[in-house]
């Protein structure tokens, strides 16, 4: 199999360590339902993880919960309720709609509130090799002692500059040494959860949970990390230089991401609210076609979404089922999941094998697609 590895820039050999396939892929911040672009994600890694299995390996995918940090706190503070009920009422509603999607449950799917004690162990790691200091109660992560850093996402300063003022990074913080620098941990406002530690009580940072829960549940360095491009930098790039200036080690071997889904032109986000929701579609249409209206776009290509993308996947759907069992279009489908996890080069030689009346259901469930069942659309 060959990946696109986002830090060498280029479609590589994708090379485990081992038979088990460790993986770590960012998860939700659950303060809203889960949407499409989120959806797009998550069935990426599903369908890199059913070809993996198919190779005869075993996977091992983690997803974290992040129900501590900058944007579950305001969310719950706005609405009056406790950010753990928030938290606990948004992950049952993403965890259902995995369920719809039928996606390949995750091996551990631990909370950041879960790995307080392993986060202040990592950060007393990185505090004692050099890597961080304290100020103003917090403790940040110095960039300049890190060579490494643009390493994974090649941006200038200027771009990184520009882009940790846009998600988060706080550039204006008087107490760092460089605007670059990045928080491990900070104060707590007043209506905050709190924790205490040697260097003061407050919570975490948004990236030291990543790399602690990856740390804790699948060790040093892992096989492949994933999520969203829009994660690159900040949170991915701080969290391999915090890890490595931890454990000495590099965190991954392979960086996978997926690129945005755009609604008006914009990339579907939370921030914005142009979204379109898992659980919204799936009262009209089967979340079969859901998934294949995802999958019909390549996992670097940015798509926009519109109103026939369902219709389209709906009809499609309609095809495979009726085609019935069979192994057809199981090779062509193997080898385009081999050259970069080519799912619209696999959809399509499906589609042709259903047009020849060639039974599919062998390939269709490489993609996750189980044509056993006939078509269920809710709203018709």
């Amino acid at each position: 199999m060959r990946l696109y590895d986002t830090a060498r820039r280029e479609v590589v050999p994708f090379e485990p360590a081992d038979r088990v396939v460790t993986m770590y892929t960012c998860g939700i911040t659950p303060y809203d339902s889960t949407h499409l672009g989120h959806a797009a994600t998550y069935l990426t890694y599903d369908v890199l993880q059913r070809r993996l299995r198919d190779l005869g390996h075993d996977t091992r995918c983690v997803r974290n919960v992040t129900d501590v940090d900058d944007s579950i706190l305001p969310k719950a503070r706005e609405l009056g309720v406790h950010y753990l009920d928030l938290a606990a009422a948004e992950l049952a509603r993403f965890d259902a709609d995995m369920v719809r999607l039928e996606t390949i449950p995750a091996w551990s799917e631990p909370r950041a509130t879960s790995a307080i004690p392993d986060i202040r162990g990592f950060i007393g790691m990185v505090l004692d090799r050099g890597y961080a200091y304290q100020a103003g109660g917090a403790v940040y992560f110095e960039v300049a002692k890190y060579d490494g850093f643009g390493s994974i996402s090649h941006y200038s300063r200027d771009e990184m500059l520009a882009l940790a003022a846009e998600r988060g990074g706080n550039v204006d913080d008087g107490n760092k040494r460089d605007p670059l620098d990045f928080v491990l941990w900070q104060p707590s406002l007043p209506d905050e959860p709190s924790w205490d530690t040697l260097w003061g009580p407050g919570r975490p940072g948004w990236h030291i949970e990543c790399s602690a829960l990856c740390l804790r549940e699948l060790g040093t360095t892992i096989d492949l990390h994933g999520g969203g491009s829009d994660l690159i930098f900040p949170h991915h790039e701080c969290e391999a230089a915090q890890s490595q200036a931890a454990t000495g080690e590099p965190l991954v071997r392979h960086w996978m991401h997926q690129a945005m889904v755009r609604m008006d032109g914009e990339k579907m986000s939370k921030s914005l609210g142009n979204l379109v929701f898992v659980s919204d579609l799936a009262e009209f249409w089967d979340p079969r076609a859901i998934r294949l209206a995802c999958v019909g776009h390549h996992y670097r290509d940015s798509w926009e979404w519109h109103g026939d993308l369902m219709p389209t996947a709906d009809e499609r759907l309609h095809r495979w089922v009726a085609a019935g069992a069979g192994s057809g279009a199981l090779d062509e489908v193997r080898r385009a999941l081999d050259e970069d996890l080519d799912t619209p080069g696999a959809v399509a030689a499906v589609d042709a094998a259903a047009a020849r009346g060639v039974g599919v259901s062998e390939a269709a469930a490489l993609l996750g697609v189980d044509t056993s069942r006939p078509v269920v659309t809710p709203g018709g």
